[in-house]
């Protein structure tokens, strides 16, 4: 969970610190008192979009700060992922967050001590919470997203499924785009190959080495300076150990050092010192012996040939005349040649291959159509749980009458999608299916089935995004949840059981909700009031915790907007005294 919260210098807040527990968070306060600077706060905590116009001009930064807690497979997950990003969590296991906008738009994230990509703050952030507002209400009304909740309702199965469609889905579309390309551009490919076929058939006459031009560059170096490189080595040679031209009398660098030797070792009973720089001398004419042996076969090796200086001259100018034409030098030669031979494949028109694709993109589509029908059976069998669950939901929302049901429908042929055979009906097929998801409210009996956009209401809408994220709760997913004015436009018995259901929430989840309604607020473990300051030349924010009687009073001042009223105080502690019965410790 999210134990504290702390964001300085955004919007109205000049700085506050939010401490949440781990039940049910609510937070009130007057309008324009800055309650949607904690949800953007927390947003920007998590890896949101940063907007350089929210950050106070004093101190000219944005900070927000967090301390995270997790339990379970969430924080081996977490845990894991940060350790591998150089960050570590404090010593008492909680994980420090922080982020920090400028007024320029710069924007630095840090997380488990270290510095870290903002794109980090998004990872935890997919695992850590999830934030609904009116704005997750309007998106709920986009096909495209209820199908997105339809799956992510009918579980792990369903989405390995809905995996293994998309990859086979993309494999078939780029064989049949590859299919209709080489086809399409027969003759510019076949201009194109021709091309290439000439200048792998010069490269293949040559046959370039890797690192051959440097090779030969070395050896006609050695062969055009052979008598001089002879001279050096036959003079070192002598000096070292004698030559061919030496005489008897001459010493050499082998027999002085041999001398040496025997002379400290004569002494080395007197002094043991002279012994090891006897031992020295040895391991010295051990070394000048192998560089003699070396001088010797070096001086073997020597050969001034015209003829073979001639060869290399010729091939020199041979790989000059591939390097002018294809790369700068000889290595990039080859790479050009091994790109050129992939390019042919690429660039294959033969009747055989195109037969061969032909085959290939039968064999995917009909692969694609067999997901597909697994995958809407599937949605099917989901849909009418999913449905069943949300209805019920609804029942203990003050809407006993109100009825969801999901249809699954196949999707329509002839738009922008391939078509196939499904299920033995044509329907267009996209990555993720051959279905359309349709969420509908029957809002009481007799009514139509409508879709969400036409049949609910602010309120019911409200209600329905509700009961969705209570049915998704029981399922998993983050286990903190915020919620942001959710219940716009809902008043009365439904905001008391929109209350009660968000307590039901808070005994898995951590809970946080900014809200206008005292019959939500009531419900609350920790009540938080976000109030303004006027007092000074510019205006700011501040987060409080209220309890007991403070806590009555802000009820009374939601309620009827006058926090000193008796009459009030006394609605607001018998909505206080129902929320009590109905709270339970958490799980």
């Amino acid at each position: 969970m999210l134990e504290e919260l702390r964001i300085t210098g955004l919007g109205v807040i000049d700085d506050t610190t939010l401490p949440l527990t781990g039940g049910m968070n609510v937070i009130t306060g007057e309008t324009g008192a800055g309650k949607t600077m904690v949800v953007t706060g927390l947003g920007l905590l998590f890896g949101g979009r940063a907007d350089a116009g929210r950050v106070r001009a004093e101190p000219g930064r944005a900070v927000v700060e967090g301390r995270l807690r997790l339990a379970g497979r969430v924080a081996d997950t977490v845990h894991a992922r940060i350790v591998d990003a150089g960050g570590e969590p404090d010593e008492d296991g909680s994980l420090l967050m922080s982020r920090t906008v400028t007024l320029e738009g710069r924007s630095r994230a840090h997380l488990g001590g270290r510095s870290m990509p903002v794109s980090m703050l998004g990872e935890v952030g997919e695992q850590v919470v999830a934030v609904h507002g009116q704005s997750d209400q309007l998106r709920l009304l986009r096909p495209a997203e209820q199908r997105a909740a339809l799956d992510r309702f009918a579980g792990p199965e369903h989405e390995k499924l809905l995996d293994g469609l998309r990859e086979v889905y993309g494999r078939w579309r780029h064989v049949v785009d590859d299919l209709a390309d080489r086809r399409r551009n027969a003759r510019a490919r076949n201009q194109e190959a021709d091309l290439l076929r000439l200048g792998l058939d010069e490269i293949t006459r040559v046959d370039p080495q890797p690192g051959e031009d440097d090779e030969l560059k070395a050896e006609a170096q050695r062969l055009e300076h052979a008598e001089g490189l002879r001279t050096a080595a036959q003079v070192a040679h002598q000096c070292v150990a004698g030559g061919v031209e030496a005489t008897d009398e001459t010493p050499d660098a082998t027999a002085l050092l041999g001398t040496a030797r025997r002379t400290l070792e004569a002494q080395a009973g007197t002094d043991p010192a002279l012994g090891e720089l006897a031992a020295r001398l040895e391991e010295a004419a051990t070394l000048v012996g192998d560089v003699s042996a070396e001088l010797s076969a070096y001086l073997a090796s020597l050969d001034a040939d015209p003829a073979r200086l001639q060869t290399i001259y010729e091939r020199r100018a041979a790989l000059r005349a591939l390097t002018r034409k294809y790369a700068d030098d000889v290595d990039g030669v080859v790479a050009w040649a091994e790109r050129a031979r992939t390019r042919l494949s690429d660039l294959d028109t033969s009747d055989e291959l195109l037969d061969e694709l032909d085959r290939e993109a039968t064999r995917l589509a009909g692969e694609v159509a067999d997901l597909a029908g697994r995958v809407s059976a599937s949605r099917q069998e989901a849909a009418a749980r999913f449905a069943d669950q949300v209805t019920v939901e609804l029942a203990g929302l003050a809407m006993p009458h109100a009825r969801i049901e999901v249809a699954v429908l196949p999707r329509a042929a002839g738009k922008s999608e391939p078509t196939l055979t499904v299920n033995g009906a044509e329907v267009g097929v996209g990555a993720d299916g051959a279905d359309e998801v349709e969420l509908r409210l029957l809002a009481h009996p007799g009514a139509p089935s409508l879709p969400l956009q036409r049949g609910a209401s602010g309120g019911e809408l409200s209600r329905v995004m509700l009961a969705i994220e209570v049915v998704f709760a029981g399922s998993g997913g983050p286990p903190t949840l915020v919620f942001d004015e959710v219940d716009a436009g809902v008043g009365g018995q439904a905001a008391v059981e929109i209350g009660r259901r968000l307590a039901r929430l808070a005994r898995s989840h951590q809970v946080l909700v900014v809200t206008h309604l005292p019959q939500v607020a009531a419900f609350a473990d920790r009540h938080l009031v976000v109030a303004k300051d006027t007092g000074g030349a510019v205006t700011t924010s501040g987060v409080r915790v209220v309890e007991d009687t403070e806590r009555a009073r802000e009820l009374a001042r939601m309620l009827a907007g006058l926090p000193d009223s008796d009459l009030g105080i006394a609605h607001a502690e018998e909505l206080l005294a129902v929320a009590a019965k109905e709270r339970r410790p958490r799980a």
